[in-house]
């Protein structure tokens, strides 16, 4: 992993509807809470195997949003959702990637 896709500091936004994530690089993106909660990466989330999407967006809540996030090692964080997920762990080239393609939203 480089440098830059380390987080200098994970916050929420200054209104508290959104996640931040100041890069190392210098770089702020932000992430909407639904659109994490539909990216996530787990086992229960995405076939293992093909990569296919298992989650049915309609069962993920419009307000959801994270109870808890812990880092995972010096590589992911994991988030406590309020619909009760939490098995999820979102590396932070994965988190970078979400922004950088415009999945943040």
């Amino acid at each position: 992993m480089t440098p830059g896709l380390r987080p200098a500091d994970v916050r929420p936004t200054d209104d508290g509807t959104r996640l931040a994530i100041e890069w190392r690089d210098g770089t702020v993106s932000t992430y909407a809470p639904r659109a994490l909660r539909l990216a996530c990466p787990c086992a229960g989330c995405v076939d293992e195997m093909t990569g296919r999407p298992l989650l049915d967006p309609g069962r993920v809540p419009d307000g959801v949003y994270p109870r808890a996030i812990e880092y995972v090692g010096r590589y992911a964080l994991r988030f406590e959702w309020s619909d009760g997920h939490g098995t999820g762990i979102y590396p932070f080239d994965f988190l970078r990637e979400l922004w950088d393609s415009g999945r943040a939203e």
